[in-house]
């Protein structure tokens, strides 16, 4: 395979990610960022625990679909993150109408 073959593929498996995610966002209520993810769910829990002095978060997230372009399941019942990084949550808009660029 090309490098020219794979940068198509990536970018053909970016594309249709972005598709999933203007299909399934209009179920969902909330965004939530991470350090290293990015998360649709409809319920979000986040608290923040010190037991070994250090701060960090732990976000649990039920009925959740995960951004991540290799991940072959995107859908998860419940989800549990644990991050001493920031964590954004936001509620969606219901009228939320993404637009696609066409494909060539």
């Amino acid at each position: 395979m090309s490098s020219e073959d794979l940068e198509r593929f990536e970018a053909d498996a970016e594309l249709a990610l972005y598709r999933e995610y203007r299909d399934v966002v209009k179920i969902f209520k909330y965004v939530v960022e991470t350090d290293r993810r990015f998360y649709l769910c409809n319920a979000v829990d986040v608290k923040v625990r010190s037991e070994t002095g250090d701060a960090y978060f732990e976000v649990t997230l039920s009925d959740a679909w995960v951004w991540d372009i290799y991940r072959p399941a995107r859908f998860a019942k419940q989800v549990k993150v644990l991050t001493f990084k920031d964590v954004n949550v936001e509620e969606l808009q219901q009228d939320t109408d993404l637009k696609v660029p066409p494909t060539a």
